[in-house]
C-alpha cells in the first residue's frame, strides 16, 4: 500500500511538469506577440498618420499700380469741384511707397465780393494691399482698410448732424460720411467717400464753407459731386493698370502690417 502511495506520487510529479512548461510557454509566446503585435501596430499608426494639408495658395492682388494720384480728376471736374482752384496740378501727399499709398489735394477761393466766398477743399487717398501669408489675401486686406477709413470718418471730432449709407456704383463697395464741424462760428460742411475697386480702397474727402455772409454750401450737392469724382478715381485705378504701368516701388503691403513681407509680389500690369 505504501509502495503504491509512493509511485502515484512520483507519476503524479512527473505529469504536472508538462503543464508548468506549458502554462509558461503560452506566457512566454504570449508576450512576443503582444510586443510584435503593439510594435506593427505603433508602426501602422504611425505611418497612417496624416502629414497635414499644404496651405493654399493665396490669390495674386488685382491691381500692381496706383495712378498718379494728382491726374486722376478731369479737369472739368476740379473747376465744377472746386471753383478758383488755387492749382490745378494739386499737391502730392507725401509717400515712402508710392505703390502702396498715394494721395493728392486741392483747394480754391471763390470770392464774390459783397456776397461772400465760397471756400472749397478736395483731396483723394489711395491705399493698396497685396497678399500675404499671415494677414491674409490682398482683398480682405483691402476690405479690412475700407471698414476702418469708414470708421475714421464716423469718429471725426466735433462731428455733428453725421449720416452714413451706402454710396451704391463706386467700386465693389462704396460709403458715404457726411457731417458738419463748426470753427471759429463758421460751419464746414464735409463729405467723406470711401470706396474699394479689389485690392484698393480709395477715400475721397471734400469739404465746404461759406464765409462773409455767403450762402451756406449745399449739402447734398457736396455729396452728389464727392461720389462722381469718387467713380473717377476707381476707374483711374482700373485704367492704370490697364494700360500696362508698373508699380512705382515694390509693394510691401504697409498700408496694413507696417514691414511685413507680402506672401506673393503682385502679378504685372496687362
Amino acid at each position: 500500500m505504501h509502495r503504491s502511495a509512493s509511485r502515484l506520487t512520483r507519476v503524479l510529479a512527473c505529469a504536472a511538469v508538462p503543464v508548468v512548461l506549458a502554462v509558461a510557454g503560452c506566457s512566454s509566446d504570449s508576450g512576443k506577440e503582444s510586443s510584435s503585435g503593439s510594435s506593427k501596430k505603433s508602426g501602422s499608426s504611425a505611418s497612417a498618420k496624416p502629414s497635414g494639408k499644404a496651405s493654399a495658395a493665396l490669390e495674386k492682388a488685382t491691381f500692381a499700380a496706383l495712378p498718379d494720384p494728382c491726374k486722376v480728376l478731369q479737369s472739368a471736374t476740379l473747376d465744377t469741384l472746386v471753383p478758383k482752384v488755387k492749382d490745378k496740378n494739386g499737391t502730392a501727399a507725401k509717400s515712402n511707397d508710392l505703390a502702396s499709398r498715394a494721395g493728392c489735394s486741392w483747394n480754391g477761393l471763390d470770392a464774390d465780393g459783397l456776397k461772400g466766398s465760397q471756400y472749397r477743399w478736395l483731396a483723394v487717398n489711395f491705399s493698396r494691399s497685396d497678399s500675404h501669408a499671415s494677414l491674409g489675401s490682398a482683398d480682405k486686406r483691402a476690405e479690412e482698410q475700407f471698414n476702418k477709413q469708414v470708421e475714421l470718418a464716423k469718429a471725426t471730432e466735433g462731428a455733428e448732424n453725421l449720416k452714413a449709407e451706402q454710396a451704391g456704383g463706386v467700386g465693389d463697395q462704396g460709403m458715404s460720411v457726411v457731417y458738419t464741424v463748426k470753427k471759429d462760428n463758421v460751419d464746414s460742411f464735409n463729405t467723406t467717400i470711401v470706396a474699394r475697386t479689389h485690392n484698393v480702397v480709395i477715400t475721397l474727402d471734400y469739404n465746404g464753407a461759406a464765409y462773409e455772409g455767403a450762402g451756406a454750401p449745399d449739402q447734398a450737392k457736396l455729396l452728389q459731386d464727392g461720389i462722381a469724382a469718387a467713380k473717377e478715381a476707381v476707374a483711374a485705378v482700373d485704367a492704370a493698370n490697364q494700360q500696362g504701368q508698373q508699380p512705382q516701388g515694390q509693394g510691401q503691403g504697409q498700408g496694413q502690417g507696417q514691414g511685413q513681407q507680402p506672401q506673393s509680389q503682385a502679378p504685372q500690369a496687362q
